[in-house]
Protein backbone atom coordinates (compact mmCIF):
# COMPACT_ATOMS: atom_id res chain seq x y z
CA UNK A 1 0.00 0.00 0.00
CA UNK A 2 2.87 2.37 0.82
CA UNK A 3 4.46 1.32 -2.48
CA UNK A 4 1.38 2.53 -4.38
CA UNK A 5 1.72 5.98 -2.83
CA UNK A 6 5.46 6.11 -3.50
CA UNK A 7 4.88 5.16 -7.14
CA UNK A 8 2.13 7.78 -7.49
CA UNK A 9 4.17 10.69 -6.08
CA UNK A 10 6.45 11.18 -9.16
CA UNK A 11 3.40 11.36 -11.45
CA UNK A 12 1.76 14.07 -9.35
CA UNK A 13 5.04 15.98 -8.99
CA UNK A 14 5.63 15.93 -12.80
CA UNK A 15 2.15 17.38 -13.32
CA UNK A 16 2.77 20.22 -10.86
CA UNK A 17 6.18 20.87 -12.43
CA UNK A 18 4.56 20.96 -15.88
CA UNK A 19 2.02 23.62 -14.81
CA UNK A 20 4.72 25.77 -13.19
CA UNK A 21 7.00 25.39 -16.25
CA UNK A 22 4.17 26.56 -18.54
CA UNK A 23 3.60 29.60 -16.29
CA UNK A 24 7.32 30.45 -16.44
CA UNK A 25 7.38 30.08 -20.24
CA UNK A 26 4.34 32.36 -20.69
CA UNK A 27 5.86 34.92 -18.29
CA UNK A 28 9.09 35.00 -20.27
CA UNK A 29 7.30 35.28 -23.62
CA UNK A 30 4.55 37.71 -22.69
CA UNK A 31 5.97 39.31 -19.58
CA UNK A 32 4.70 39.43 -15.97
CA UNK A 33 6.49 36.27 -14.76
CA UNK A 34 5.49 36.81 -11.12
CA UNK A 35 1.80 37.14 -12.01
CA UNK A 36 1.87 33.99 -14.12
CA UNK A 37 3.55 32.01 -11.26
CA UNK A 38 1.00 33.40 -8.77
CA UNK A 39 -1.86 32.43 -11.06
CA UNK A 40 -0.45 28.92 -11.57
CA UNK A 41 0.12 28.40 -7.83
CA UNK A 42 -3.36 29.72 -7.03
CA UNK A 43 -4.88 27.39 -9.60
CA UNK A 44 -3.00 24.38 -8.16
CA UNK A 45 -4.12 25.33 -4.62
CA UNK A 46 -7.76 25.74 -5.67
CA UNK A 47 -7.61 22.33 -7.41
CA UNK A 48 -6.07 20.78 -4.29
CA UNK A 49 -8.78 22.21 -2.02
CA UNK A 50 -11.52 21.09 -4.43
CA UNK A 51 -10.18 17.56 -4.58
CA UNK A 52 -9.81 17.43 -0.78
CA UNK A 53 -13.49 18.44 -0.49
CA UNK A 54 -14.52 15.78 -3.01
CA UNK A 55 -12.37 13.19 -1.21
CA UNK A 56 -13.94 14.04 2.14
CA UNK A 57 -17.46 13.77 0.71
CA UNK A 58 -16.52 10.43 -0.89
CA UNK A 59 -15.18 9.06 2.41
CA UNK A 60 -18.32 10.15 4.27
CA UNK A 61 -20.46 8.35 1.74
CA UNK A 62 -18.59 5.11 2.42
CA UNK A 63 -18.65 4.18 -1.27
CA UNK A 64 -16.56 1.19 -2.37
CA UNK A 65 -16.45 2.58 -5.93
CA UNK A 66 -13.29 4.46 -6.87
CA UNK A 67 -14.22 8.13 -7.23
CA UNK A 68 -11.52 9.02 -9.75
CA UNK A 69 -9.55 7.17 -12.39
CA UNK A 70 -6.15 8.71 -11.87
CA UNK A 71 -2.66 7.21 -11.90
CA UNK A 72 -1.38 9.96 -9.61
CA UNK A 73 -1.49 10.36 -5.88
CA UNK A 74 -5.22 11.12 -5.85
CA UNK A 75 -6.00 7.86 -7.59
CA UNK A 76 -3.87 6.06 -4.98
CA UNK A 77 -5.67 7.81 -2.12
CA UNK A 78 -9.02 6.67 -3.54
CA UNK A 79 -7.84 3.11 -4.06
CA UNK A 80 -6.42 2.63 -0.50
CA UNK A 81 -9.79 2.82 1.37
CA UNK A 82 -11.43 0.68 -1.31
CA UNK A 83 -8.83 -2.06 -0.88
CA UNK A 84 -9.21 -1.89 2.91
CA UNK A 85 -12.99 -2.11 2.64
CA UNK A 86 -12.75 -5.12 0.37
CA UNK A 87 -10.36 -6.88 2.76
CA UNK A 88 -12.58 -6.06 5.74
CA UNK A 89 -15.62 -7.34 3.87
CA UNK A 90 -13.80 -10.57 3.04
CA UNK A 91 -12.75 -10.97 6.68
CA UNK A 92 -16.30 -10.39 7.88
CA UNK A 93 -17.63 -12.97 5.46
CA UNK A 94 -15.14 -15.53 6.79
CA UNK A 95 -16.15 -14.72 10.37
CA UNK A 96 -19.83 -15.09 9.52
CA UNK A 97 -19.13 -18.46 7.92
CA UNK A 98 -17.19 -19.59 11.01
CA UNK A 99 -20.00 -18.37 13.29
CA UNK A 100 -22.60 -20.23 11.24
CA UNK A 101 -20.48 -23.38 11.32
CA UNK A 102 -20.07 -23.05 15.11
CA UNK A 103 -23.81 -22.60 15.63
CA UNK A 104 -24.57 -25.55 13.39
CA UNK A 105 -22.11 -27.72 15.32
CA UNK A 106 -23.34 -26.53 18.73
CA UNK A 107 -26.96 -27.08 17.71
CA UNK A 108 -26.15 -30.68 16.74
CA UNK A 109 -24.58 -31.48 20.13
CA UNK A 110 -26.63 -33.87 22.29
CA UNK A 111 -25.54 -31.95 25.41
CA UNK A 112 -27.32 -28.75 26.39
CA UNK A 113 -24.96 -25.80 25.89
CA UNK A 114 -25.71 -22.37 27.41
CA UNK A 115 -23.54 -19.25 27.19
CA UNK A 116 -23.77 -17.09 30.34
CA UNK A 117 -22.37 -13.66 31.03
CA UNK A 118 -20.73 -12.55 34.27
CA UNK A 119 -24.08 -11.99 36.04
CA UNK A 120 -25.51 -15.34 34.93
CA UNK A 121 -27.73 -13.97 32.16
CA UNK A 122 -28.28 -16.23 29.14
CA UNK A 123 -26.62 -15.01 25.95
CA UNK A 124 -27.18 -18.07 23.75
CA UNK A 125 -28.24 -21.72 23.97
CA UNK A 126 -28.60 -24.65 21.59
CA UNK A 127 -31.59 -26.87 20.76
CA UNK A 128 -30.64 -29.49 23.36
CA UNK A 129 -31.05 -26.86 26.10
CA UNK A 130 -34.73 -26.67 25.19
CA UNK A 131 -35.13 -30.43 25.56
CA UNK A 132 -33.07 -30.89 28.74
CA UNK A 133 -33.37 -27.54 30.54
CA UNK A 134 -36.74 -26.32 29.27
CA UNK A 135 -35.37 -23.06 27.82
CA UNK A 136 -37.46 -21.32 25.15
CA UNK A 137 -36.11 -19.25 22.26
CA UNK A 138 -36.14 -16.24 22.15
CA UNK A 139 -38.13 -15.61 25.34
CA UNK A 140 -35.40 -16.82 27.72
CA UNK A 141 -32.53 -14.90 26.11
CA UNK A 142 -31.27 -12.34 28.61
CA UNK A 143 -32.95 -14.09 31.55
CA UNK A 144 -30.96 -15.36 34.52
CA UNK A 145 -30.32 -19.08 34.43
CA UNK A 146 -30.95 -19.53 38.17
CA UNK A 147 -34.40 -17.93 37.79
CA UNK A 148 -35.38 -20.15 34.87
CA UNK A 149 -33.96 -23.40 36.30
CA UNK A 150 -35.29 -23.19 39.84
CA UNK A 151 -33.14 -25.36 42.08
CA UNK A 152 -31.49 -24.16 45.34
CA UNK A 153 -28.67 -26.65 44.77
CA UNK A 154 -27.97 -25.31 41.27
CA UNK A 155 -28.21 -21.71 42.49
CA UNK A 156 -25.63 -22.28 45.25
CA UNK A 157 -23.35 -23.99 42.75
CA UNK A 158 -23.62 -21.13 40.24
CA UNK A 159 -22.96 -18.51 42.90
CA UNK A 160 -19.76 -20.27 43.95
CA UNK A 161 -16.38 -19.56 42.42
CA UNK A 162 -15.05 -23.14 42.28
CA UNK A 163 -16.33 -24.83 39.13
CA UNK A 164 -13.66 -27.47 38.80
CA UNK A 165 -16.14 -29.96 40.27
CA UNK A 166 -19.21 -30.76 38.19
CA UNK A 167 -22.71 -30.97 39.68
CA UNK A 168 -24.31 -34.39 39.32
CA UNK A 169 -27.73 -35.96 39.87
CA UNK A 170 -29.69 -32.80 39.05
CA UNK A 171 -33.35 -33.41 38.04
CA UNK A 172 -34.04 -32.05 34.56
CA UNK A 173 -36.52 -29.13 34.70
CA UNK A 174 -38.20 -30.38 31.54
CA UNK A 175 -38.47 -34.02 32.72
CA UNK A 176 -38.02 -35.22 36.31
CA UNK A 177 -37.17 -38.72 35.03
CA UNK A 178 -33.94 -37.38 33.53
CA UNK A 179 -30.86 -36.80 35.68
CA UNK A 180 -28.34 -34.22 34.54
CA UNK A 181 -24.68 -33.54 35.14
CA UNK A 182 -23.78 -29.83 34.99
CA UNK A 183 -20.37 -28.40 34.25
CA UNK A 184 -19.16 -24.79 33.86
CA UNK A 185 -16.24 -23.78 31.63
CA UNK A 186 -15.03 -20.17 32.08
CA UNK A 187 -13.79 -18.49 28.90
CA UNK A 188 -13.34 -15.09 27.28
CA UNK A 189 -13.95 -11.99 29.36
CA UNK A 190 -16.00 -13.16 32.36
CA UNK A 191 -18.16 -15.42 30.21
CA UNK A 192 -19.10 -18.97 31.12
CA UNK A 193 -20.15 -21.98 29.10
CA UNK A 194 -22.59 -24.24 30.93
CA UNK A 195 -22.85 -27.80 29.63
CA UNK A 196 -25.64 -30.11 30.82
CA UNK A 197 -25.43 -33.82 29.98
CA UNK A 198 -28.08 -36.50 30.37
CA UNK A 199 -26.61 -38.87 33.00
CA UNK A 200 -29.74 -41.01 33.47
CA UNK A 201 -28.43 -44.20 31.86
CA UNK A 202 -25.04 -43.88 33.51
CA UNK A 203 -26.64 -43.38 36.92
CA UNK A 204 -28.92 -46.38 36.34
CA UNK A 205 -25.86 -48.50 35.56
CA UNK A 206 -24.12 -47.14 38.67
CA UNK A 207 -27.15 -47.99 40.78
CA UNK A 208 -27.22 -51.50 39.30
CA UNK A 209 -23.55 -51.89 40.17
CA UNK A 210 -24.13 -50.77 43.76
CA UNK A 211 -27.12 -53.08 44.13
CA UNK A 212 -25.14 -55.98 42.69
CA UNK A 213 -22.20 -55.44 45.04
CA UNK A 214 -24.50 -55.03 48.05
CA UNK A 215 -26.54 -58.15 47.19
CA UNK A 216 -23.49 -60.32 46.48
CA UNK A 217 -21.75 -59.13 49.64
CA UNK A 218 -24.86 -59.82 51.69
CA UNK A 219 -25.26 -63.31 50.21
CA UNK A 220 -21.60 -64.13 50.89
CA UNK A 221 -21.94 -63.21 54.53
CA UNK A 222 -23.78 -66.38 55.60
CA UNK A 223 -21.55 -69.00 53.91
CA UNK A 224 -18.43 -67.22 55.12
CA UNK A 225 -19.76 -67.23 58.67
CA UNK A 226 -20.43 -70.97 58.40
CA UNK A 227 -16.96 -71.69 56.97
CA UNK A 228 -15.30 -69.56 59.61
CA UNK A 229 -17.26 -71.30 62.38
CA UNK A 230 -16.35 -74.81 61.22
CA UNK A 231 -12.69 -73.84 60.91
CA UNK A 232 -12.72 -72.67 64.52
CA UNK A 233 -14.16 -76.05 65.57
CA UNK A 234 -11.32 -78.03 64.02
CA UNK A 235 -8.60 -78.73 66.57
CA UNK A 236 -5.11 -78.85 65.03
CA UNK A 237 -3.96 -81.13 67.89
CA UNK A 238 -5.64 -84.11 66.25
CA UNK A 239 -3.75 -83.58 62.99
CA UNK A 240 -0.57 -81.55 63.60
CA UNK A 241 0.40 -81.80 59.93
CA UNK A 242 -2.75 -79.81 59.03
CA UNK A 243 -2.01 -76.91 61.40
CA UNK A 244 -0.32 -74.64 58.76
CA UNK A 245 -3.20 -75.28 56.36
CA UNK A 246 -5.83 -74.52 59.01
CA UNK A 247 -4.06 -71.29 59.99
CA UNK A 248 -3.96 -70.15 56.36
CA UNK A 249 -7.63 -71.05 55.87
CA UNK A 250 -8.62 -69.09 58.97
CA UNK A 251 -6.55 -66.08 57.88
CA UNK A 252 -8.08 -66.04 54.39
CA UNK A 253 -11.63 -66.58 55.69
CA UNK A 254 -11.21 -63.61 58.06
CA UNK A 255 -9.84 -61.53 55.20
CA UNK A 256 -12.79 -62.44 52.95
CA UNK A 257 -15.17 -61.59 55.79
CA UNK A 258 -13.50 -58.19 56.18
CA UNK A 259 -13.72 -57.53 52.43
CA UNK A 260 -17.45 -58.35 52.49
CA UNK A 261 -17.99 -56.04 55.48
CA UNK A 262 -16.08 -53.22 53.76
CA UNK A 263 -18.08 -53.69 50.54
CA UNK A 264 -21.34 -53.50 52.50
CA UNK A 265 -20.08 -50.35 54.24
CA UNK A 266 -19.22 -48.75 50.90
CA UNK A 267 -22.61 -49.66 49.41
CA UNK A 268 -24.36 -48.15 52.42
CA UNK A 269 -22.31 -44.94 52.22
CA UNK A 270 -22.88 -44.56 48.47
CA UNK A 271 -26.64 -44.93 48.93
CA UNK A 272 -26.79 -42.10 51.50
CA UNK A 273 -27.01 -38.38 50.83
CA UNK A 274 -26.38 -37.38 54.43
CA UNK A 275 -25.58 -38.82 57.84
CA UNK A 276 -27.07 -38.24 61.31
CA UNK A 277 -24.91 -35.66 63.04
CA UNK A 278 -24.00 -34.77 66.59
CA UNK A 279 -21.26 -32.98 68.45
CA UNK A 280 -18.16 -35.18 68.65
CA UNK A 281 -15.73 -34.65 71.58
CA UNK A 282 -12.50 -34.97 69.63
CA UNK A 283 -10.18 -35.36 72.62
CA UNK A 284 -11.75 -38.65 73.66
CA UNK A 285 -11.92 -39.83 70.02
CA UNK A 286 -8.24 -39.10 69.50
CA UNK A 287 -7.26 -40.83 72.75
CA UNK A 288 -9.18 -43.92 71.57
CA UNK A 289 -7.39 -43.83 68.20
CA UNK A 290 -4.05 -43.60 70.01
CA UNK A 291 -4.85 -46.69 72.09
CA UNK A 292 -5.94 -48.61 68.99
CA UNK A 293 -2.71 -47.66 67.20
CA UNK A 294 -0.59 -48.77 70.17
CA UNK A 295 -2.41 -52.11 70.30
CA UNK A 296 -1.97 -52.69 66.56
CA UNK A 297 1.69 -51.61 66.61
CA UNK A 298 2.59 -53.78 69.64
CA UNK A 299 5.55 -51.53 70.43
CA UNK A 300 7.09 -51.63 66.96
CA UNK A 301 6.60 -47.89 66.32
CA UNK A 302 6.83 -44.57 68.11
CA UNK A 303 3.29 -43.15 68.07
CA UNK A 304 2.68 -39.52 69.05
CA UNK A 305 -0.62 -37.69 69.59
CA UNK A 306 -0.59 -33.91 69.02
CA UNK A 307 -3.65 -31.97 70.23
CA UNK A 308 -3.06 -28.44 68.92
CA UNK A 309 -6.67 -27.31 69.49
CA UNK A 310 -9.53 -28.12 71.85
CA UNK A 311 -12.14 -27.61 69.10
CA UNK A 312 -14.72 -30.33 68.50
CA UNK A 313 -16.42 -31.51 65.33
CA UNK A 314 -20.01 -31.82 64.17
CA UNK A 315 -20.64 -35.05 62.29
CA UNK A 316 -21.37 -38.76 62.50
CA UNK A 317 -19.27 -40.30 65.32
CA UNK A 318 -19.46 -43.85 63.98
CA UNK A 319 -18.50 -43.04 60.39
CA UNK A 320 -15.78 -40.52 61.28
CA UNK A 321 -14.21 -42.92 63.76
CA UNK A 322 -14.20 -45.56 61.02
CA UNK A 323 -12.49 -43.16 58.59
CA UNK A 324 -9.91 -41.95 61.12
CA UNK A 325 -9.23 -45.51 62.27
CA UNK A 326 -8.60 -46.58 58.66
CA UNK A 327 -5.94 -43.89 58.24
CA UNK A 328 -4.26 -44.76 61.56
CA UNK A 329 -4.24 -48.52 60.91
CA UNK A 330 -2.84 -47.94 57.40
CA UNK A 331 0.00 -45.89 58.88
CA UNK A 332 0.82 -48.68 61.35
CA UNK A 333 0.64 -51.43 58.73
CA UNK A 334 2.72 -49.66 56.07
CA UNK A 335 5.41 -48.18 58.36
CA UNK A 336 8.43 -50.42 59.00
CA UNK A 337 9.35 -51.34 62.59
CA UNK A 338 11.17 -48.52 64.35
CA UNK A 339 9.32 -45.85 62.35
CA UNK A 340 7.36 -42.87 63.69
CA UNK A 341 3.64 -42.17 63.42
CA UNK A 342 2.07 -38.84 64.34
CA UNK A 343 -1.67 -38.25 64.89
CA UNK A 344 -2.52 -34.53 64.87
CA UNK A 345 -5.67 -32.44 65.41
CA UNK A 346 -5.46 -28.72 64.67
CA UNK A 347 -7.09 -25.66 63.12
CA UNK A 348 -5.76 -24.13 59.89
CA UNK A 349 -7.33 -20.88 58.67
CA UNK A 350 -10.54 -21.72 60.52
CA UNK A 351 -10.72 -25.24 59.10
CA UNK A 352 -10.35 -28.37 61.25
CA UNK A 353 -7.66 -30.81 60.15
CA UNK A 354 -7.16 -34.41 61.29
CA UNK A 355 -3.77 -35.60 60.01
CA UNK A 356 -1.87 -38.87 60.21
CA UNK A 357 1.83 -38.77 59.29
CA UNK A 358 4.21 -41.70 59.01
CA UNK A 359 7.79 -42.48 58.02
CA UNK A 360 6.84 -45.36 55.75
CA UNK A 361 7.82 -46.13 52.18
CA UNK A 362 5.89 -43.22 50.68
CA UNK A 363 3.75 -43.20 47.53
CA UNK A 364 4.89 -42.22 44.05
CA UNK A 365 3.07 -39.19 42.53
CA UNK A 366 1.68 -41.34 39.69
CA UNK A 367 -0.40 -43.35 42.19
CA UNK A 368 -1.89 -40.44 44.17
CA UNK A 369 -4.79 -39.58 41.79
CA UNK A 370 -6.12 -43.16 41.97
CA UNK A 371 -5.20 -44.25 45.46
CA UNK A 372 -8.76 -43.76 46.81
CA UNK A 373 -10.29 -46.06 44.18
CA UNK A 374 -11.61 -49.33 45.51
CA UNK A 375 -9.15 -52.24 45.28
CA UNK A 376 -6.47 -49.97 43.78
CA UNK A 377 -3.05 -51.07 44.99
CA UNK A 378 0.27 -49.25 44.84
CA UNK A 379 1.92 -52.66 44.53
CA UNK A 380 0.37 -56.05 43.90
CA UNK A 381 1.50 -57.57 47.19
CA UNK A 382 1.78 -54.62 49.57
CA UNK A 383 -1.83 -54.63 50.82
CA UNK A 384 -2.19 -58.41 50.90
CA UNK A 385 1.00 -58.84 52.94
CA UNK A 386 -0.26 -56.43 55.58
CA UNK A 387 -3.81 -57.75 55.68
CA UNK A 388 -5.51 -54.83 53.93
CA UNK A 389 -8.62 -55.14 51.77
CA UNK A 390 -7.88 -52.29 49.34
CA UNK A 391 -11.14 -50.54 50.36
CA UNK A 392 -10.07 -48.46 53.36
CA UNK A 393 -9.20 -45.22 51.56
CA UNK A 394 -12.32 -45.51 49.41
CA UNK A 395 -14.39 -45.67 52.61
CA UNK A 396 -12.50 -42.65 53.97
CA UNK A 397 -13.23 -40.66 50.81
CA UNK A 398 -16.98 -41.41 50.91
CA UNK A 399 -17.26 -40.61 54.62
CA UNK A 400 -15.53 -37.26 54.09
CA UNK A 401 -17.73 -36.43 51.08
CA UNK A 402 -20.81 -36.96 53.25
CA UNK A 403 -19.29 -34.42 55.68
CA UNK A 404 -18.44 -31.95 52.85
CA UNK A 405 -14.77 -32.52 53.68
CA UNK A 406 -11.80 -33.55 51.56
CA UNK A 407 -8.80 -35.86 51.81
CA UNK A 408 -5.39 -34.30 51.10
CA UNK A 409 -2.45 -36.65 50.55
CA UNK A 410 1.18 -35.51 50.71
CA UNK A 411 3.74 -38.23 50.12
CA UNK A 412 7.37 -38.63 49.13
CA UNK A 413 8.94 -41.94 48.24
CA UNK A 414 11.44 -43.01 50.87
CA UNK A 415 10.38 -40.26 53.30
CA UNK A 416 6.79 -40.96 54.30
CA UNK A 417 3.19 -39.81 53.86
CA UNK A 418 0.68 -37.47 55.47
CA UNK A 419 -3.06 -38.06 55.09
CA UNK A 420 -5.12 -35.00 56.11
CA UNK A 421 -8.90 -34.81 56.54
CA UNK A 422 -9.89 -31.15 56.07
CA UNK A 423 -13.29 -30.04 57.42
CA UNK A 424 -14.98 -26.73 56.71
CA UNK A 425 -15.33 -24.04 59.37
CA UNK A 426 -19.08 -24.70 59.59
CA UNK A 427 -18.34 -28.11 61.19
CA UNK A 428 -16.03 -26.76 63.90
CA UNK A 429 -17.46 -26.24 67.38
CA UNK A 430 -15.84 -24.92 70.56
CA UNK A 431 -15.35 -27.41 73.38
CA UNK A 432 -17.47 -26.91 76.50
CA UNK A 433 -16.13 -26.90 80.08
CA UNK A 434 -17.65 -30.31 80.79
CA UNK A 435 -15.98 -31.80 77.72
CA UNK A 436 -12.64 -30.31 78.70
CA UNK A 437 -13.00 -31.74 82.19
CA UNK A 438 -13.85 -35.17 80.78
Amino acid sequence: MNGRIERSLPVSLWRMAGVLAAAVALGLLIGGLAWWLLAATTGLLVQLLWRLREYGLWLQGGSRRIGIDDSGIWGALYRIPVLRQRRELSRRRRLVQLLRAFRTTAAALPDATVVLDESGAILWFNAAATRLLGLSYPQDLGGHFSNLVRSPRVTRWLEGSEWSESLTDVPAPADDALRLGLRIIPYGRSQRLLVARDMSKLMQLEQMRRDFVANVSHELRTPLTVVHGYLDLIEPDQSPELEPILMELRTQSRRMTQIVEDLLTLSRLEAQDSLPEERIPMQSVLQTLKREADALSMGRHTITLLLRTDANLNGSPKELHSAFSNLVSNAVRYTPAGGRIEIAWELRDGQAVFAVSDTGQGIAPSHLPRITERFYRVSSSRSRDTGGTGLGLSIVKHVLQLHQARLVIDSEVGVGSTFSCVFGAERVSVATASEDAG
